[in-house]
């Protein structure tokens, strides 16, 4: 398998960090959709702010969206559900970028996207890559070091 280039070293340090916010935000969106979903289709609430019910209050599920009965408070779960979906977007941007400049193979991209999909799977996966990536570019630095290193006249 074919390895990064020395000069994308400091790309993929930027890339690595972009994945690494990127992929906490998108696992505590995701555990506040799974929070909602369990709210809405589990208790049969969905969650509100402002309007007549306060700063953030619940009102049951309505069975018919054509009727308005919350007095134009905003709902937050749709809302949750349209940012995770939209960081989930930046995130597999995020993931794309770590794997073409690592040039893992596909398999790993996959395991990546599979992180913003499997509640709690981005903040171990988070962790695993960076642990990983910041290994290998010490490593291969340290062999770059060490083969350019000429040879003393002692050593010969």
């Amino acid at each position: 398998m074919p390895q990064p280039k020395l000069a994308t070293f400091p790309a993929i340090r930027g890339a690595l960090r972009f994945y690494q916010i990127a992929s906490v935000i998108t696992g505590v969106m995701l555990l506040l959709l799974c929070a909602e979903m369990v709210i809405k289709y589990g208790l049969g609430y969905e969650l509100f702010a402002g309007g007549a019910g306060g700063a953030f209050w619940l009102h049951p599920a309505a069975l018919d969206a054509g009727n308005d009965l919350t007095g134009g408070a905003v709902n937050l779960s749709t809302g949750i559900l349209i940012a995770h979906g939209w960081f989930y977007v930046v995130y597999l941007f995020a993931c794309f970028r770590v794997w073409s400049l690592m040039r893992w193979g596909f398999v790993r991209f996959i395991v990546l996207a599979l992180g913003g999909i499997v509640p709690l799977l981005s903040f171990f996966m988070e962790a695993r890559v960076a642990r990983e990536v910041r290994a290998y570019l010490v490593q291969r630095e340290a062999d770059e070091t060490s083969s350019s290193i000429p040879a003393t006249e002692g050593s010969r």
